[in-house]
């Protein structure tokens, strides 16, 4: 596999952002998600221990048929991001039907927050 990949975002503030990621297997195939119970997209101020504090749940959800995880950020989730700043996020999946959990980063990168493009 792959993992993880990298897409750089451009946020306005107070939209809704939606993309779908569709992993690949070593032989460029679909990645088999059966057996993955969750999907976590997560948003903080930095990486590591000193993000843990500013961390941000927005929506992850693995597809009905299997072949992608769907993320959105929503406006409820914009709250305490503030425009001008940089943030960084992970896609995780889960899977805990093994003798111990496997933990799949998928993508990862950098979220540029902007206000809202309003007419005078």
């Amino acid at each position: 596999m792959a993992f993880p990949g990298t897409l750089n975002i451009n946020y306005y503030k107070g939209d809704t952002y939606e993309f779908k990621i569709y992993p690949k297997n070593t032989s460029g195939g679909v990645f088999d998600l059966s057996g993955f119970g969750s999907a976590k997209f997560t948003i903080a101020e930095s990486r590591g221990a000193a993000g843990l504090s500013t961390q941000i749940e927005a929506h992850a959800s693995i597809s009905n048929d299997l072949t992608y995880i769907l993320c959105a950020i929503k406006p409820e989730n914009s709250t305490t991001m503030e425009a001008g700043t940089q943030l960084v996020y992970d896609v995780q999946i889960s899977k805990t039907t093994s003798p111990y959990p496997y933990v799949y980063t998928l993508l990862t990168g950098t979220i540029s927050v902007t206000d809202q493009v309003t007419g005078a």
